[in-house]
């Protein structure tokens, strides 16, 4: 029995760098998917194959970290944390196609996480309620491929629905549905990628983390979710300065929230530019190029643009009024091509669902 099962991507509206700090963010699940083609077989053995090119890579359902290396990693993770939960793996073939573009900040690895994830629990016949299947793919990524993400990716990419937000609560692990629906009150949200490809196995990302760690413990708290900006000069300055990103970026995600339920969409883009200027300034996570990108959207007539993701390149996300669109992509290509960079790829984009069932045969 073939079994298809998919996962989105996602794009996160606010709240960077918040989730490992037990903080909040606002992200939607992409119409974007990844997908999964698994026939299951009993050699004990699992092949991978990707459309891009990859594979057929074969994993042995008893991997350790470290056996597995590249794209491939990420299947062979959801495998052994799968098995650290109790849970072993069928063998068979698996052939992944994606719509996610990798590196892009769209969380091309959850979608992938979450397919997979979903695919294998189908044939085993486990049913796992989605914080659990979030946990099991952050362990993947984290402990087998190395990249100390938060939750905020798996969670979006497994709860997704369509014309809503996910307002996460990483202390106690909470989503709530928030309406999103910008089309409706005319206008659009672009995803502009800036074809500059990130990865969060690198050290600047784990160097972020490592950071918000110390000023928690400088400050005598479990994690920044319960620091008081008002101690933050106590405490070494560079380090002062990424708690007070999470600090303040939490707050702006509360505000974002509330704008959203009158759909003020010029107040999130106020609060997308100020989360911008937070990261550039104080997180130290954007890069001139994003920075081009974001305030040029915003000289053409956006209401308020963003890096998103976990930064170092990626995508920017801007509102846009519908009417102007097409003006404010002319203007980022425009300037972005003078600078020197890439051409961007602009799409206008909505909340998609969460991962699922594609079909069974």
């Amino acid at each position: 029995m073939r079994i298809r099962y998919s996962a989105p991507g996602r794009v996160n509206l606010i709240g960077e760098h918040t989730d490992y700090n037990q903080g909040l963010a606002l992200p939607i699940a992409l119409p974007q998917r990844t997908f999964v083609s698994f026939d299951p077989d009993p050699s004990g053995v699992l092949s991978v194959s990707s459309s891009s090119g990859g594979g057929p890579v074969r994993i042995g359902l008893d991997t350790v970290s470290g056996q597995v290396t590249g794209w491939a990693a990420y299947v062979a993770g959801v495998v052994w944390a799968l098995l650290n939960a109790g849970i072993a793996a069928p063998g068979g073939t698996m052939t992944i196609t994606s719509e996610v573009e990798t590196g892009s900040g769209l969380s091309s690895s959850a979608a992938l996480e979450c397919a997979v994830l979903g695919a294998l629990l189908a044939v085993v016949g486990v049913d796992l309620d989605r914080v659990e299947q979030a946990y099991i793919a952050q362990q993947a990524e984290n402990e087998y491929v190395g990249a100390p993400t938060g939750l905020l990716d798996q969670l979006a990419s497994l709860y997704g629905e369509s014309r809503q937000a996910l307002l996460i609560d990483f202390r106690d692990v909470s989503v709530q549905a928030v309406h999103f629906d910008p089309d409706a009150s005319g206008v659009a949200l672009l995803v502009i990628d800036s074809r500059a490809r990130h990865t969060h196995a690198g050290g600047e990302y784990a160097a972020r983390r490592a950071s918000c760690e110390r000023a928690a413990a400088a400050l005598g708290v479990a994690s920044l979710r319960e620091a008081d900006p008002s101690a933050l000069q106590r405490i070494a300055e560079v380090d002062a300065r990424r708690a007070r990103h999470v600090l303040t970026e939490n707050q702006r995600v509360l505000d974002c929230v509330a704008a959203l339920a009158s759909s003020d969409f010029a107040a999130v883009g106020a609060l997308w530019n100020a989360s911008h200027a937070s990261m550039r300034d104080d997180f130290e996570i954007t890069t001139p190029h994003l920075d081009l990108i974001a305030a040029t959207a915003v000289q053409a007539g956006a209401l308020g643009a963003r890096m998103t993701g976990g930064g170092f390149g990626g995508c920017v996300i801007a509102l846009v009024p519908g009417e102007q669109a097409d003006t404010v992509g002319e203007a980022v290509s425009r300037a972005v091509r003078e600078a020197g960079y890439p051409e961007p790829g602009i799409t206008r984009t909505r909340a998609g669902s969460g991962a699922g069932p594609a079909t069974s045969t």
